[in-house]
């Protein structure tokens, strides 16, 4: 693979990209679970760079870490500056950023200690349109997996922990095998979840809705559309959604730190709506990159600037 950053950030030293690694026996890649995060910068208009929501990244990355059991010496703000410091000296304009946390190999076997220590690390790498650029302006096609969210009782749907995403993976293979661009997952009731990575919106009648978090991972992403799309003046509803309304909605798009807000154009081969990016998408995806690349005083502080 062809390193495209310099660094990576490695429980408090900048190494070099191919000095960053762990052992073969690392408790967390035996066992899945490792805690991540993922968010991305931007260049700003002003010509500098600024994290989008990093904060509530890190909060969210250390909730993972703390319902793992898992303890560390970092903060959000230590994690933040040397997030900030690491994007520098990598000389990324924009880029995505990978924190995760992990159990090494002094840990055999499912047992952990009673207080096991994380080491943590961050990435970054350049990372463009995840559904490519052509997905972004046209919009994607998905379909319906066979495989679900797990039930709540059996998984930590609002921590992102490593375990959790083989079903992602597999959605995700899935989905392309079959000639689509990505996975639409149902939860163990068989309403609408989500995307393999990827929260999802339905438009109907110029109002949006969103499943609720019951099985889902609530993304900052989401957030961020719902807070924008209350202040346009649209009804955001979170309410379950059963595939029908899928089928029949005016718009349909996803939301993720990733695929940033992606509309979808067809699903289980059928044309949602138009079979194109709608207008509630186009009108919430243009303020949604307004706020990231710092644009709107509303949404200022979202951005932290490097």
């Amino acid at each position: 693979m062809n390193a495209d950053s310099q660094f990576i950030w490695m429980d408090g030293k900048t190494v070099p990209y191919a000095s960053a690694q762990i052992h073969v026996l690392s408790h967390s890649l035996h066992y899945g679970s490792a805690a991540f995060e993922g968010m991305r910068a931007y260049r700003l208009t002003s010509g500098k760079t600024g994290i989008f929501r990093a904060k509530e990244h890190y909060e969210r990355f250390f909730n993972s870490i703390r319902v793992l059991g898992y303890h560390t010496r970092w903060t959000t703000e230590q994690l933040v500056e040397a997030t900030r410091a690491l994007i520098t000296v990598n000389g990324f304009q924009q880029c995505y950023v990978r924190p995760i946390a992990f159990i090494d190999d002094a840990v055999r076997g499912l047992r952990l200690p009673k207080e096991p220590k994380a080491s943590v690390t961050i990435a970054t790498w350049d990372w463009g349109k995840y559904m490519g650029d052509d997905g972004h302006k046209n919009g994607v096609r998905v379909g319906v997996s066979t495989l679900r969210r797990p039930d709540v009782a059996t998984s930590l749907p609002w921590a992102k922990l490593s375990g959790n995403y083989l079903v992602s993976v597999l959605s995700r293979l899935e989905a392309t095998q079959n000639g689509f661009d990505e996975a639409i997952l149902l939860d163990p009731n068989g309403y609408v979840a989500e995307g393999s990575g990827e929260n999802i919106f339905v438009v109907k009648n110029r109002i949006i809705s969103t499943p609720p978090t019951a099985h889902i991972l609530p993304g900052i992403t989401r957030d961020s559309v719902i807070q924008i799309a209350r202040d346009l003046g649209y009804t955001v509803r979170e309410e379950n959604i059963i595939r029908n309304q899928l089928y029949l909605a005016d718009e349909v798009f996803f939301s993720g730190t990733a695929v940033e807000v992606t509309p979808i154009r067809e699903i289980d081969h059928r044309p949602i709506g138009a079979s194109k990016p709608g207008p509630v998408c186009k009108t919430i995806s243009e303020a949604f990159f307004s706020a990231v690349h710092g644009d709107s005083p509303r949404y200022s502080a979202w951005v932290t600037s490097v």
